[in-house]
Order: C-alpha cells, then sequence, then structure tokens
C-alpha cells in the first residue's frame, strides 16, 4: 500500500498543472469510490450465490481468484509465465498498440510514476503491458511500442487463446468493433492500472 501512494503521488506532481492534478486527484478518488462499490455488489453477490465457502476448521474464507497462471511471449520472443517476475512488483497495463489515445497515455503514467519513485523501489517493479490485440500486436510490433516509454517496460503477447486466458484471469474487458468507414478494426477494453 505505500508503493501504491507513492506511485499515486509520482503520477500527480510530475509535470502538471493545477488544474490536471485536481482532475486527475478527481478521477483517482472516483476509481477508489467505484472500485469500492463494486466490491461490494460483487461480494455481496458471490455471498448470495454461495461462492464463498467457509472453511469449517478454520475461520479462513475461499472466494473469487484474482490473477494466476499463465504462459505469453515478451517482446524479446522469450516465453515467460506469471512466475517470471514474481520476485518484483508488478504494474500491469491491458491494451494494444493501435490505441489512439488511453494506452499511450497510461503507459506514460507508468513510466513518470516509475522515474518519480527512489531508484531502490524503482527496481523492485516490473512495468508490463499486456496486449488484448494479439492478431496486430506481433513480437516485432510489441518490442517497437515498449521502446517508446520505460527502458524496463515488457511487452507480452501470445495466441488468441493465450490473451483470452490472461483477460480471464484479470478480469480484462475487450471486445474487437469494427470500423465502418475503413476496412480496420479498433478495440474497446477496460483500463486499469494493476499494481500487483
Amino acid at each position: 500500500m505505500y508503493y501504491l501512494r507513492n506511485i499515486i503521488l509520482c503520477i500527480i506532481e510530475v509535470g502538471m498543472n493545477e488544474i490536471i492534478k485536481n482532475r486527475l486527484t478527481r478521477t483517482i478518488i472516483i476509481a477508489v469510490i467505484t472500485l469500492c462499490i463494486v466490491g461490494a455488489v460483487v461480494n455481496y453477490q458471490m455471498k448470495k450465490q454461495g461462492s464463498f465457502i467457509a472453511q469449517t476448521s478454520s475461520s479462513r474464507i475461499a472466494g473469487a481468484t484474482f490473477a494466476g497462471p499463465y504462459t505469453l511471449v515478451n517482446e524479446e520472443g522469450e516465453t515467460v509465465t506469471d512466475k517470471t517476475y514474481k520476485e518484483q512488483y508488478k504494474l500491469i497495463y491491458f491494451g494494444f498498440t493501435y490505441c489512439p489515445a488511453i494506452c499511450p497515455t497510461e503507459l506514460q503514467k507508468i513510466t513518470q510514476a516509475i522515474n518519480g519513485l527512489d531508484e531502490k523501489i524503482a527496481a523492485q517493479i516490473q512495468p508490463i503491458f499486456i496486449t488484448v490485440d494479439p492478431q496486430r500486436d506481433t513480437v516485432e510490433v510489441m518490442k517497437d511500442y515498449v521502446s517508446l516509454f520505460h527502458p524496463k517496460l515488457t511487452g507480452l503477447t501470445g495466441t488468441t487463446e493465450q490473451i483470452d486466458h490472461v483477460k480471464r484471469l484479470y478480469k480484462v474487458y475487450a471486445s474487437k468493433v469494427q470500423n465502418e468507414d475503413l476496412n480496420d478494426y479498433t478495440v474497446d477494453h477496460s483500463s486499469f492500472i494493476y499494481f500487483m
């Protein structure tokens, strides 16, 4: 929690004028409140459906899982799994390289946050960008794209099945949307930076 607070403070403090700081602060507060409300609703629904199973031998409760095992490929073409970065904190963002505005903005926030941290703390954090568009985001495309941001940022891609699997693990929404005017498409997707 201490690191998350520092990251948020760095995002707010790095090179922003007062209007942007106020808007970002409001956005973060609204996001936290929204997450709390969503968490409460999900918790209520899961209890209602019996998804939380009280263990008879202890007071521990089992609930829905978040994250989990996956296998993907990084921007160097190397196979990585959920265990590859297990010794580090992770800032994970799901998006796609053809994204016109939101993805580059969020990856820039991650870059600024890490750059604003003490070197020892920053060394413990691995920024990760996972594509939701594996058809276009090949290893080569990911390599070119992540090089535009923080030097530690790694880009992960894989087969459609592998990406669908990791999206389910992280509860990520993504849907291909065909552009009627062009022979191209975009991808609507949720936009969260996960601190793990």
